[in-house]
């Protein structure tokens, strides 16, 4: 059996930019003896619409003064290189080694495109296909004109055990000096990594006329902010407030920033447009990816649970999910249960036979917390809901199943303050002074409904935002999406 596809739920947008004829009521005919009998009240036949409250339950929203939003985050303490290339051959009581590594910052403390390590430091090198390990200390840095070269004395006896040209991985575990000797020569200066974004501007409008708002209709109609009445100018006005906030979450998780065009002009970027870094995008290109749709087995939140390790171990995370990950997931963890193919034991998880089975979980732990909600953005069809599970057109923002968020706050360096400053990992920044607050205005303008700003005979209601979003420590985020 399965969900037949037809009838299926209405993708119709209900909003109009004009008051039509099909707005109201208009068949009441009372001399006619078959009067309908009309309900009073407008039927909600798909609840709460609205699919905002994410950003509201795990961030916060403060004020920038800025067109550039600046932070820096910390960068590894420890020095680590895993494309380094062994240049002698095996059997030799000291060898050069070369370092070409993306880990290698850009310009180094120890000058440009150099590496990090310095003369006295012990390290170990690992040969990458596991043909053997060496540990030494470093007795010469930048070999000649090659900065990127360190020549290494081995501790072992046998000397170098790796073969010339073996690429291998280096990490530095402390240092060595002799009595009487000089201290360590150079020093390292902290590796911060510098992000940034830029707020984006969104608007919106809802426009009547004073004649249609002297019209009253036959049905009470609501909305889900609790605005009622017999007036669908002032539904309307209220769909188009939610849809708006809506709008102001959705495009914090969906926006890339603006690229310039490989070929052709025209684009985003060529008129003017910035864009802006959403929470998929930053997460997708700095945090971590699980491809394949979502964890099913508790092997793939060991190997979730390894990548965590590896990143900030932040100790409590939380799992937004869509309605299947989350099933999924629930199934998971009654499988642990040693009754769990077979039936349900009584008394576990609080059940009992006089009440209603649980089938669901709110979280578990396993190395870490995890706290798992459904994600109604996830789930709604007009929505990402909507889509199937293949790609989607864009490297960012193939089909999301959920994402894992880190609960908590964390310390960083404030470009703007010129300080550190605690925040919460996920957090949403507005445009804000003294005498001008962007974080959501709105105001009317016309000439009916009281406003009488010009000669025109309607209302029109403004929205505004200027916003970015700043994901913080991206590194502890996992996203859940298909394909790899």
């Amino acid at each position: 059996m399965s969900v037949l596809s037809s009838p299926g739920f209405n993708l119709q947008p209900a909003p109009q930019k004009l008051t039509l004829p099909t707005n109201y009521i208009t068949n009441f005919n009372f001399l006619n003896q078959y009067l309908p009998d009309t309900y009073e009240k407008e039927f909600e036949r798909y609840g709460n619409r609205s699919i905002s409250s994410f950003l509201r339950m795990v961030g916060a929203e403060m004020p920038t003064t800025s067109d550039q939003i600046k932070w820096a985050e910390q960068g590894r303490l420890h020095i680590k290189y895993t494309n380094v290339a062994a240049q002698s051959a095996a059997a030799i009581n000291a060898g050069n080694f070369d370092i070409d590594d993306t880990l290698d910052p850009a310009t180094n403390p120890l000058g440009t495109n150099g590496n990090a390590i310095r003369v006295g430091q012990t390290v170990m090198v690992v040969a990458n296909d596991g043909s053997g390990a060496n540990k030494g200390i470093v007795t010469v840095t930048n070999v000649g004109d090659d900065a990127t070269r360190v020549t290494i004395a081995f501790y072992e006896a046998g000397g170098q055990v790796m073969a010339q040209n073996t690429i291998c991985t280096l990490f530095v575990y402390g240092s060595e000096f002799k009595k009487g000797t000089a201290t360590m020569a150079d020093t390292l200066e902290a590796n911060d990594e510098i992000f940034d974004n830029n707020p984006i501007i969104m608007k919106d409008t809802y426009t009547v006329t004073g004649s249609d708002m002297a019209q009253i209709g036959w049905i009470e109609v609501t909305t889900e902010n609790g605005a009622t009445g017999y007036l669908w100018y002032m539904k309307s006005e209220h769909e188009t407030r939610l849809r708006f906030e809506d709008y102001m979450e959705t495009s914090m998780l969906e926006a890339v920033p603006a690229e310039a065009p490989s070929a052709g002009t025209g684009n985003a970027e060529d008129l003017g447009f910035k864009g802006t870094k959403g929470v998929f995008y930053e997460v997708n290109n700095r945090g971590n990816v699980f491809g394949g749709g979502y964890p099913t087995t508790l092997s793939d939140f060991d190997d979730i649970i390894s990548r965590l390790d590896k990143q900030g171990s932040i100790e409590e995370n939380v799992l937004f999910l869509n309605r299947e990950a989350s099933f999924a997931i629930d199934d998971m963890l009654a499988a642990q249960n040693s009754y769990g193919a077979g039936g349900t034991s009584y008394g576990l998880f609080d059940n009992d036979e006089q009440m209603a089975l649980n089938l669901g979980f709110s979280g578990f732990r396993r190395g870490y917390d995890f706290y798992k909600s459904d994600w109604k953005y996830l789930n709604d069809p007009t929505m990402r809901g909507g889509l199937s599970d293949g790609w989607t057109g864009s490297t960012s923002a193939q089909t999301i199943s959920g994402m894992l968020v880190p609960a908590g706050s964390t310390t960083v360096y404030d470009q703007v303050l010129g300080k550190n400053a605690k925040r919460p990992f996920l957090h949403v920044r507005y445009r804000a002074s003294e005498t001008e607050d962007r974080r959501y205005k709105t105001w009317i303008t016309g000439g009916a409904g009281g406003a009488m700003t010009s000669d025109a005979d309607e209302m029109n209601v403004n929205f505004l935002t200027e916003r970015a979003v700043c994901v913080m420590g991206a590194n502890n985020f996992f996203l859940f999406r298909y394909g790899a």
